[in-house]
């Protein structure tokens, strides 16, 4: 673990830290003064990371994530931290190729990786934020409407969303702390993992361009954060269209 004392206070972790729009937002928290705290499971690429310290550990291992919280904890008590920010970004995404041959270890890798590891960090990380706190939850701009292919990453995704509107409830409730929650709804974002998609991806922003909008966001304390906007408009209109126009605009037809 990367120990290096950081000039400021206000600490924020990132999950998923090693690629994409983590590692984006590890270098734009950083650049703007924050103490970043990166996680992820490749511990070779935390540590060439330009950042103040890192955690090591598989979201989707509870005993992994309760040893990082325990970790976590010692740090912010030995620096002198105050969490302000955390932001569980780590996720994957596969999809469904032929629904009549419906792949139920890939649902299930993708449910257990996208929705519940979020349980488990939440459970370790939340009691660790400091009052006014900001959590945030990446969700997809894919839960506005129905995809082809997408019932286990979309499913997983409108879960979080919806986690996410429950969780501000209860957490309005608890005005001492003051704790935020944001669920963050991107649109097509160059990643690694956007890299493999077999299909056009219109309007896609640079990971840089994802980090900037989270962080201000964030900082808002928005509770929904989307981008780009003109995208996620047009998914938001077409999601008000009647239910069989909308599978006639959207349902792939198979020629097999």
């Amino acid at each position: 673990m990367n120990t290096q004392r950081a000039a400021s206070s206000q600490a924020v972790l990132i999950t998923g830290a090693t690629s994409g729009i983590g590692l984006a937002c590890v270098n734009y928290y950083t650049s703007q003064g924050f103490h970043v705290i990166a996680c992820g499971r490749n511990e070779s690429i935390l540590n060439q990371l330009n950042t103040h310290h890192f955690l090591t550990f598989d979201i989707t291992e509870p005993q992994q994530v309760t040893a990082a919280s325990a970790a976590l904890k010692q740090h912010l008590v030995q620096h002198d931290l105050s969490l302000v920010q955390v932001i569980l970004n780590a996720g994957t995404c596969e999809y469904i190729e032929n629904v009549f041959e419906f792949d139920s270890s890939l649902f299930s890798r993708v449910i257990t990786t996208n929705l519940i590891a979020i349980g488990y960090c939440i459970e370790a990380f939340l009691p660790l934020m400091a009052t006014g706190g900001q959590l945030g939850l990446m969700s997809s701009s894919a839960t506005y409407l129905p995809f082809p292919r997408a019932e286990a990453y979309g499913a997983s995704k409108a879960a979080i969303s919806y986690l996410g509107r429950s969780l501000r409830l209860d957490l309005a409730a608890k005005p001492k702390k003051q704790i935020g929650v944001s669920v963050i709804c991107p649109g097509f974002v160059k990643t690694p993992l956007t890299d493999k998609n077999d299909f056009a991806m219109p309007m896609r922003v640079s990971s840089e361009q994802a980090a900037q909008r989270i962080f201000e966001g964030m900082v808002k304390r928005q509770f929904e954060i989307h981008f780009p906007r003109r995208f996620t408009f047009i998914l938001k209109c077409l999601s008000w269209l009647p239910e069989k126009l909308l599978i006639k605009i959207l349902a792939e037809k198979s020629t097999k």
